[in-house]
This record gives structure tokens, sequence and C-alpha cells, in this order.
């Protein structure tokens, strides 16, 4: 079953088909379907932002849709960057200089109160038209310098102590076990292959 993915961003549409691994569903971006339009996150929650991409994309394909909504939650900064995440240094700048922006915003506080979390929000609009939430987190320890080469975005400064290693020192597979966005995407492959969205 081939399932549009409401995003435009390849990594995100990669990473998916990593998790679940699943031959009978293929994800589709919006961008390999010439639907190029960047929709405007005005959520103030993640929910609501991944509503929001997910309802966008429901009305142009009028067909099942995932959207997710991600983000990092940096405790001493109250919860900053969060629903911003993406964007919050620039809309185009990239994630070199978003870690630049984050460590420059950290740097009054002492380094071990540099707890995060990370978020992932997805919303499911099944062809019916009705709309299914998951969200789930993972807690970590922000590090002032990059550690690893896998993954994307702030993964190489994202420190899980009970595993000793960021996030972008992790193998993909042990990556997606313990990940915000792979414990969402399994909780809801788990109720797509059940039959319960229908």
């Amino acid at each position: 079953m081939e399932i549009v993915l409401a995003t435009h961003n390849p990594d995100k549409v990669k990473e998916f088909h990593e998790i679940l691994q699943d031959p009978t569903i293929s994800f589709i971006s919006l961008h390999a379907l010439g639907l190029d339009q960047e929709v405007e996150e005005t959520g103030l929650s993640y929910q609501e932002n991944s509503d929001i991409k997910a309802q966008a994309a429901f009305k142009q394909v009028h067909r099942p849709v995932l959207a997710d909504d991600s983000g990092l939650s940096v405790d001493v900064l109250d919860g900053y960057p969060g629903i911003y995440s993406a964007r919050f240094a620039g809309a185009h700048t990239s994630y070199q200089d978003k870690i630049r922006r984050l460590w420059e915003l950290l740097k009054p506080f002492p380094q071990e109160s540099w707890t995060a979390t990370f978020y992932c929000s997805l919303s499911y609009i099944s062809a019916s038209g009705k709309t299914y939430h998951y969200q789930r987190t993972v807690d970590g320890i922000l590090l002032p310098e990059r550690r690893g080469d896998h993954g994307f975005g702030y993964d190489p400064i994202f420190y899980i102590p009970s595993l000793g290693k960021t996030t972008a020192e992790l193998e993909s597979r042990q990556k997606h076990q313990i990940s915000h966005r792979g414990l969402a995407l399994k909780a809801w492959h788990q109720d797509f292959q059940a039959g319960k969205l229908d």
C-alpha cells in the first residue's frame, strides 16, 4: 500500500522506510508527487502542526496521509526550540548552523543542565478522512561537541546516557528501536497492521 508522507524532506522518507522495513507499505513524498507548496506551521504544539500538514496533504491527494512534527525541547531553555527546531535559526540554515546557534543559547548554563527531549507527533488520516494520533519521546543530554556520523539534524549532539552514545553514533537499527520517531511510527504500524485504522 502506498501512503503519502506529508514532507519534502528526502531524509525523512528514507528514515520512515528504514524504521518499518515493511515491503507491503511504500511511502511517497509530496515532492515526488509534484506537490511542492510549503504549508505554514501555525500550530502551538507538535500535534497541531502534524495535523496541519496531514490535513493540507489530504486535501490535495484524497488518500491516506501520514505527517509528523518533530523537535528538540531543551529543559534549561524552557522547552525551546521545540516546535521551532527546524527553523529557529532561519528556515533555510543548515543543521550545522542550527547546532551552533543552540550552543550559543546554552553557553550561560552549566553543561550538566543541558537535558533535552526529542518529541515526535504523528498524524495519520485514513482513506475515510479520520485522523489518528501517535506521540513518543526520548530523553537525553546535549553535548558541546559533535559525535557520530549517522542520522541527521541534532543527532550528533544528542547523547543518551544509558547507551553511552549520541544518536548519531548508533547504527540505524539500534537508533530506530529507541528514537522518538521510531517508537511513534512502530505504534502506528501496529495499529495499521491490526486493521484498527479505518
